[in-house]
């Protein structure tokens, strides 16, 4: 296990401190990386995004910074702080930082 993924085991963690914000930029760090699944954060400056895409297995983003809007089907939908979207499989979504947002990103794989 690498020292970075040890440093965060079997403690109560602040998500928000994991991962920090850059200029025009986005940062991701993996929390877990599992056959079934990874645990993502990432910190999105504000007007970065991630483009349109569709991935299949489902998806769930928890806004813990920030706002930011996820377009699923072409239907965009503001998410806040403390707010959970689920991204089904095989659907196409996108994301953009209204401000800079931080979210961790559940893929559930099986």
């Amino acid at each position: 296990m690498s020292s970075q993924k040890e440093d965060i085991i079997g403690r109560a963690i602040t998500m928000t401190d994991l991962v920090q914000y850059q200029p025009g930029s986005v940062i991701s760090r993996t929390l877990i990386d599992k056959k079934i699944g990874t645990l993502t954060l990432f910190a999105f400056d504000e007007g970065q995004g991630l483009s349109e895409h569709t991935v299949p297995y489902d998806a769930v983003v928890l806004i813990i910074d920030g706002t930011a809007d996820i377009t699923i089907d072409g239907t965009p939908r503001r998410a806040t702080a403390g707010q959970l979207v689920v991204m089904p499989a095989n659907h196409p979504h996108a994301l953009r930082a209204v401000e800079r947002f931080k979210m961790l990103l559940v893929m559930i794989r099986a």
